[in-house]
């Protein structure tokens, strides 16, 4: 990728173009063959050429769309679906994620829009042994004593929420109404290739304008989420780690937490069976209640149980009168990574290029740092601070930010709250006992809370202009 007004543009695309047979093996072999020339009878299956092709109008890539475009580097999003995503997904985004929204100019509207968390806590299950324990406060804090202004200059660090529907809308409008930036809606990318000049996808359109073309870029950064076309065009079906031998049922519900029972904004109840959270989305008292159910049983009749369930696990037994559901959502969980983020011009990003359960939020939360990341390295080969070497970097550092925080906190995140004895599990956990110290010494629980930011990286320290210490 370069900048106009360093070197030439790249829209100097020629119209002769790489194509493979049909029959020709995966990407990374196709890689390291000569590309094969023909003469194109319809030019008008060629976009024009920008610099960076993201595949995937989610979270991930509107982010990295909506940076980039600000920096003033020509971006391009296809989507396949023809509209954002309306399923109930992550709606809360842990602290490291914050300053990428207040680089993207979002994070004040996050915040008139939707809220920040303060208190969040741990308890014990319904059927505790002793029932005056029933639902009872095991461990927790309140991270608007120690986040809320962390350098005395207003940042707030504490986790911020906002139904990612809405988050990206928010996004969507920010980078099509301010930026210029560009959504293709019905844009199915079904293959993706590179040579010595660019990469470009192979889309399939729907709708009135239907067709194929092919879009050409500098770079193509998949974003297009856990069943990526990008990551499989690169490395087939590997894609290493596990699926948990569990079922999770994400939804939205209206039901007075707060106001009846007195809980926080975030709570995690401990059990081997009837685990859940429940946490506030919106301030006008609708919570995410993901809970956990028996694997291997169709969506309807996972439908079917919710009632039960509800009542069974929730504090006061309500019937399905005394709340309001408005999203059903089953689910797996997954731990997985890519063997790596970079191949050539092709980058992965956010579940695209990792995956982990959602308790906790490390995997939405670790997908936007990715995306603070790339866009960092990318602006710096733009702006000639850094030279290309700098997205291996990039796959390095991220990977390794999976392998030692995002996998091994998520996963213990998840055995935590389903523990086979939530009696004991106070004395077991080190995590918990840590947060009670935090109750009594808020230097300490600030230190504690600011724990997850070491998922960031700072590649700027990596351009050639940097201050070396």
């Amino acid at each position: 990728m370069t900048n106009p007004a360093q070197k030439r543009p790249f829209s100097n695309v020629s119209l002769v173009m790489p194509t493979y047979p049909p029959t020709s093996p995966p990407l990374p072999y196709r890689l390291e063959m000569e590309p094969i020339t023909f003469t194109l009878t319809n030019p008008s299956i060629v976009a024009n050429a920008t610099k960076v092709i993201i595949v995937g109008a989610g979270p991930s890539g509107l982010l990295l769309a909506l940076l980039l475009a600000k920096h003033g580097i020509s971006v391009r999003v296809l989507e396949a679906a023809a509209e954002l995503d309306q399923q109930p997904r992550a709606a809360h985004y842990g602290g490291p994620a914050v300053p990428e929204f207040e680089r993207a100019g979002i994070a004040n509207a996050i915040r008139e829009r939707g809220m920040v968390l303060d208190t969040m806590c741990w308890r014990f299950p319904a059927d505790s042994k002793d029932q005056e324990l029933a639902h009872g406060y095991l461990a927790g804090f309140n991270a608007g004593k120690v986040l809320s202004d962390v350098d005395g200059k207003g940042t707030d660090l504490r986790t911020h929420c906002l139904a990612l529907q809405e988050l990206d809308a928010l996004m969507l409008d920010e980078l099509t109404g301010r930026y210029g930036g560009v959504v293709e809606w019905e844009h199915k990318v079904v293959a993706v290739g590179q040579d010595a000049e660019g990469a470009w996808c192979e889309v399939e359109v729907a709708g009135g304008n239907g067709g194929k073309k092919v879009v050409r870029g500098d770079y193509v950064v998949g974003c297009d989420g856990a069943n990526s076309t990008v990551r499989k065009s690169l490395f087939g079906d590997e894609f290493p780690g596990f699926t948990w031998d569990a079922q999770i049922i994400a939804t939205n519900t209206y039901y007075p937490f707060a106001e009846k029972f007195g809980w926080h904004d975030a709570n995690f109840i401990i059990h081997p069976e009837h685990f859940f959270m429940a946490a506030r989305i919106t301030r006008d008292g609708l919570y995410r209640i993901t809970y956990g159910e028996t694997p291997g049983l169709s969506r309807e009749e996972y439908l079917a149980r919710q009632p039960w369930k509800f009542e069974t696990i929730l504090p006061g037994n309500p019937k399905p009168d005394e709340y309001k559901m408005i999203n059903f959502s089953p689910y797996k969980m997954h731990q997985r990574c890519a063997p790596e983020f970079r191949v050539g011009r092709v980058l992965l990003v956010a579940d695209a290029a990792h995956l982990c359960n959602p308790w906790g939020g490390l995997g939405i939360t670790g997908g936007f740092v990715d995306v603070g990341g790339l866009y960092d390295c990318l602006a710096g080969i733009w702006d000639g601070k850094a030279d290309e070497s700098i997205l291996d970097l990039y796959s390095e550092k991220r990977i390794e930010k999976w392998q030692t925080i995002i996998n091994p906190v998520s996963s213990e995140n998840f055995r935590r709250v389903s523990d086979k004895d939530p009696a004991t599990r106070f004395e077991r956990d080190e995590f918990m006992q840590l947060l009670k110290k935090g109750e009594t010494d808020e230097a300490f629980l600030k230190e504690l809370l600011m724990g997850p930011m070491d998922v960031r990286y700072d590649f700027t320290q990596h351009y050639k202009d940097a201050v070396k210490n």
